[in-house]
């Protein structure tokens, strides 16, 4: 049987530290779906077309590895997937209350639904969205925060 696991998240933009969890988590899947969350509350940076297009440059071309987008519940963008696992990162304790919360929500609408918790790598673990958006933003260097796809779509969107 194929083990199917889902990291969800909004990935504005995608970090190395996503790139990390992506490729630290095929070690525990037959297939992974990176699946780009549409949240009509929220004013993204970047569209999820261009996010989905950054993801895959970043991670390339990796038979295990899909790319979409979903919206709604997780729960049941899982069951319609056939996914088994969630996988989230946790940066830091603060990150932790929410996601616990998360996954036991989603294991009482999903009971066979199971969350892995991964820390990123060392080097990784202060690194956010928010925090390349901010810094970009102000034209602080990213490039080793980002692959280099990622920088580029930064700059020439605080150009403007």
């Amino acid at each position: 049987m194929t083990r199917i696991a889902i990291y969800p998240g909004s990935f504005d933009p995608p970090t190395r530290g996503h790139e990390d969890l992506i490729r630290r988590s095929l070690l525990l899947t037959d297939r992974l779906i990176v699946a780009v969350a549409v949240n009509v509350a929220k004013q993204p940076l970047f569209s999820v077309e261009e996010r989905l297009a950054m993801l895959r440059a970043a991670i390339g071309d990796d038979a295990r590895v899909e790319f979409v987008a979903f919206e709604g519940l997780l729960a049941e963008f899982a069951r319609q997937q056939g996914a088994s696992v969630v996988i989230r990162g946790l940066r830091a304790v603060s990150d932790f209350e929410y996601e616990f919360q998360m996954a036991l929500m989603n294991r009482q609408l999903h009971p066979a639904l199971e969350t892995v918790f991964l820390v990123p790598a060392l080097d990784l673990t202060y690194l956010s969205s928010s925090l390349v958006r901010e810094v970009a933003r102000f034209g602080g260097e990213v490039s080793a925060l980002v692959h280099p796809v990622v920088a580029e779509a930064l700059r020439a969107r605080f150009a403007k």
